[in-house]
């Protein structure tokens, strides 16, 4: 299960590197990001966790603004 996470993450991040310039690229961003985080997080990689979090919030702030 863990490996489809992964892959599913992967992929999304891949696909949303090619939407940035649309509203969707960042929202599939963070759900690609959510998942690597569950993988990361699985993995006890924790400066990997503390980057992905990071950037959620970084293209979070980008979808909603300040």
């Amino acid at each position: 299960m863990m490996g489809f996470i992964a892959w599913t993450g992967a992929a999304l991040m891949v696909v949303a590197s090619f939407l940035m310039a649309t509203q969707f690229g960042p929202m599939i961003a963070v759900a690609g990001l959510l998942l690597l985080t569950i993988q990361s997080a699985t993995n006890r990689t924790h400066n990997l966790t503390a980057l992905n979090i990071c950037s959620i919030l970084g293209f979070l702030f980008s979808i909603f603004g300040a």
